[in-house]
């Protein structure tokens, strides 16, 4: 009867469970260390009102970040460089006096409508994402003055309600798919600054060709 493995096999066995074992030691590392530095930052902001979560490896906000900033009027909240997806609604609930939000370098294509429950913001980062539209959300944020969406895939704005936003002054759209028809809209806004990656001109409209 011929044994389950040769010493070959037992050896090679052996060695990738070690390769997986070395694996899931720097994988526990890496997290040990993510939460370290979540907390850590966490406590710093507990002083000075200013919660800096940038390039943590989040996939979303942990629980236990809305717990430890319970008792602190949050200002600022930088979430750049991470991996979100999505922010939750409750978000606006907990961190409702924040002035600037940064999701810039995300993996985010929309924001949730509770947003525009936050009174006090005047700047929000979207850029480096994979929005398609820009958020209407956006619109709503009763005190918002700056928006930053450049370096999206965005190819839908509604315009008639951008020349509405109550107090926005300037958008970044600059690196983004915008159609050319939207494009020439958009060039029609006086009252608001909004960057814009210059148009390619059509084959069409070349009159050289």
């Amino acid at each position: 009867m011929r044994p389950p493995y040769n010493e070959g096999e037992v050896q090679q066995i052996s060695q990738e469970q070690g390769e997986r074992n070395v694996a899931m030691a720097v994988c526990v590392q890496l997290a040990g260390r993510a939460i370290i530095r979540v907390v850590s930052r966490c406590e710093e902001a507990q002083d000075n009102c200013n919660l800096d979560l940038s390039e943590c490896q989040l996939m979303q906000i942990p629980d236990a970040v809305y717990h430890l900033m319970r008792h602190t009027e949050l200002k600022r909240c930088d979430l750049s460089g991470n991996v979100i997806t999505k922010i939750p609604a409750k978000f606006a609930v907990k961190f409702s006096l924040i002035t600037e939000l940064n999701l810039s370098h995300n993996q985010m294509s929309k924001l949730p409508e509770e947003l525009a429950e936050l009174q006090a913001l005047e700047r929000l980062d979207i850029s480096h994402n994979t929005f398609i539209a820009l958020p209407s959300v956006a619109w709503r944020i009763p005190h918002l003055k700056r928006l930053l969406a450049n370096n999206n895939f965005i190819i839908d704005v509604d315009v008639e309600r951008l020349r509405h936003a109550p107090v926005l002054e300037f958008i970044d759209l600059q690196a983004n798919p915008l159609p050319p028809r939207l494009h020439d809209l958009l060039r029609t806004l006086t009252r608001i600054t909004i960057e814009l990656t210059p148009r390619q001109i059509e084959d069409w409209e070349d009159l050289n060709v």
